[in-house]
């Protein structure tokens, strides 16, 4: 069984989002226009299907007219234990880049570490890592 893996429909940034996302993560990106597609909704330079495979999966494309971008409440994108602890506090501060800390990555009473920040396209991140790992 495979697990679900989000599609944002982000405000025009598709480019820009995914493209953070195979910095900070790595893995492969797969960008396509709506030219690409041969969509005609203008414009045909916007991202009308995109893909980042990696340690992390993600899908996104620009939100057409008529379409909401994304808006988040209530919804996080829980990394915990995808990393160690080194990886996992260079992920954290690179998706705070920009973004808002909602949650310092800390210690907690039971011993794990977790935080959570927003990043600067809006997604919302949940990180942590069990400092023996």
């Amino acid at each position: 069984m495979s697990a679900p893996s989000p599609y944002v429909t982000f405000p025009g940034t598709t480019r820009e989002a995914l493209s953070a996302y195979q910095r900070i993560f790595g893995g492969e990106l797969s960008l396509h226009t709506r030219g690409d597609l041969q969509r005609t909704d203008e414009p045909l330079d916007a991202i009308g299907h995109g893909q980042l495979t990696g340690p992390i999966t993600i899908f996104g494309s620009d939100a057409a007219d008529g379409e909401d971008p994304v808006h988040t409440t209530g919804l996080m994108l829980a990394l915990l234990g995808a990393g160690d602890p080194d990886t996992s506090r260079r992920w954290f501060d690179a998706l705070a880049d920009g973004g808002t800390v909602v949650d310092d990555l800390q210690r907690r009473p039971w011993g794990d570490w977790d935080g959570q920040v927003i990043d600067r396209f809006g997604l919302h991140w949940l990180i942590g890592f069990q400092p023996d790992a």
